[in-house]
C-alpha cells in the first residue's frame, strides 16, 4: 500500500504543521524534564522518544480502516501521524505527568485512553493521550494532533518485542500458544512494576527518617 504521486506531494505538504507540532511537544517535555531534574528530589520522566509516522505507515493504516490511500483522508482520519513516547519510571509516575501535561493552558486533551487499568487483550499497557497544541504558522495559527504514550520502561520493553513479534506473521496473526506467552509476560511486567514501586516507597521512607 502507497500514497500515488500526486497525492505524495499533497500529504509532504500537509506534513510540515504536524512536525511542527511534535518539536512544540518534545519541547514541552524536554523543559518538564529540566525542571523535575532541578526542583524534585525524584523525576518521574526517564525520557522521551519522538517519531513520525511513516508515509508506508499511514497508507496502511488507512486502508485498514477502510479508506482511501489519499492526504485528506490521513489528516482528517488518522490522529497520531505525530507521536511522543513519554518513559516513566513508575506506574504511578504516569498521572502525575498526565495532569502537568493536562493542565498547560493553551492545550486542548482531544483523546484519553487508559489501557494501563484497563489493558489491550493481547497484554499491551501504556496511556495514550491525544493533544491538541497551536502551531504558529507564517499566515495563520493551526491546532494540531500529537499523540503522547506514557508506559513504563517494562511496559515499553514488552510492546517492543510483542510487536516485533507480531510482524512476523502475515495480518500480525500470531499462533495461539505465542499470543498466551506474551500475555503471561505482560502480566508478570506489570507485577513487576508493582513491586518495583513498593521498594521505591519503602526507600522513600527510610530516606524520610534517617534525615530528620
Amino acid at each position: 500500500m502507497r500514497f500515488k504521486d500526486e497525492e505524495f506531494g499533497k500529504l509532504k505538504e500537509m506534513l510540515v504543521p504536524y512536525k511542527c507540532a511534535l518539536m512544540n511537544m518534545k519541547t514541552r517535555l524536554d523543559i518538564l524534564l529540566e525542571d523535575f531534574n532541578k526542583l524534585q528530589s525524584h523525576n518521574p520522566i526517564e525520557h522521551v522518544k519522538e517519531r513520525m509516522k511513516s508515509p508506508e505507515s499511514m497508507a496502511e493504516k488507512l486502508n485498514r480502516l477502510g479508506h482511501e490511500i489519499t492526504a485528506e483522508n490521513a489528516r482528517q482520519h488518522l490522529r497520531d501521524i505525530a507521536g511522543l513516547r513519554c518513559i516513566c519510571s513508575f506506574t504511578k509516575d504516569i498521572p502525575f505527568v498526565t495532569d502537568v501535561l493536562k493542565r498547560q493552558p493553551d492545550i486542548i486533551v482531544a483523546q484519553e485512553k487508559d489501557y494501563i487499568t484497563h489493558p489491550k487483550p493481547s497484554g499491551y499497557r501504556s496511556y495514550h493521550l491525544i493533544l491538541e497544541i497551536p502551531v504558529h504558522l507564517s499566515q495563520k495559527t493551526a491546532l494540531m494532533p500529537v499523540e503522547v504514550q506514557l508506559r513504563t520502561q517494562a511496559m515499553d520493553f514488552w510492546a517492543a518485542l510483542e510487536h516485533k513479534v507480531r510482524y512476523k506473521y502475515i495480518d500480525g496473526v500470531m499462533p495461539a500458544h505465542l499470543a498466551h506467552d506474551l500475555l503471561d509476560c505482560a502480566e508478570k511486567i506489570a507485577e513487576l512494576d508493582g513491586r518495583m514501586a513498593l521498594v521505591q516507597d519503602l526507600v522513600d521512607i527510610a530516606y524520610t527518617h534517617t534525615v530528620r
